[in-house]
């Protein structure tokens, strides 16, 4: 087979790798792998955290393990795009960790499934930096061979993935829907 044959094949299938990666990251983020659904709050006002790491008046400070997580969800974003578009410069790639990062927070805040949190911005975007930062620490060590490692690593890392969401599932574990905050404001009536 040739080179450039084996190029668009690891190209087709890291592109659908990132796909599911997308898939999986979309539903532990908004709704931390359980059946989908819609809060009670949905499209009423409800608060916003717009001052990362510290408690605000309707939230806690952002828990250290939540921060640690939110970082470790994020560091397979930078891999694939740091595989799938190479040329990339930080700054584009990083935009596009920010507007994905921004896209789940406000898609939480919308549908009132979780809370809008600047923290997760922060540490999202953080996550995919990182995981540029490995990938360009790959790429020193197998130079040439990085695509063909990484595809490697990334189908077991999928396929494990996976596997651990279906033991999830199939586990007695759930997570309960998030408590919605309303605030209330003059005039506006009773709405539950």
């Amino acid at each position: 087979m040739s080179e450039n044959r084996v190029r668009r094949r690891q190209h087709v299938l890291l592109v659908a790798l990132f796909v599911v990666y997308l898939v999986l990251l979309t539903w532990m983020v908004l709704w931390k792998l359980q059946v989908p659904w819609i809060g009670e709050a949905a499209l009423l006002p409800r608060p916003i955290k717009l001052v990362p790491f510290v408690p605000s008046a309707d939230d806690g400070a952002s828990k250290p393990l939540e921060v640690i997580a939110n970082v470790l969800l994020f560091v397979p974003f930078g891999l694939y795009l740091g595989l799938l578009a190479p040329s990339w410069q930080w700054w584009k790639s990083t935009a596009v960790f920010l507007g994905a990062s921004l896209v789940l927070e406000v898609t939480q805040h919308l549908l009132s499934i979780g809370s809008f949190d600047s923290t997760d911005l922060i540490v999202n975007t953080a996550g995919g930096l990182a995981g540029l930062g490995l990938l360009a620490l790959v790429r020193r060590r197998f130079d040439a061979r990085t695509a063909t490692v990484m595809t490697r690593v990334s189908v077991v890392g999928t396929v494990l993935s996976l596997l651990a969401v279906g033991i999830f599932i199939a586990s007695p574990l759930e997570y309960g829907p998030q408590r919605d905050v309303i605030v209330e404001q003059r005039g506006m009536s009773e709405t539950r």
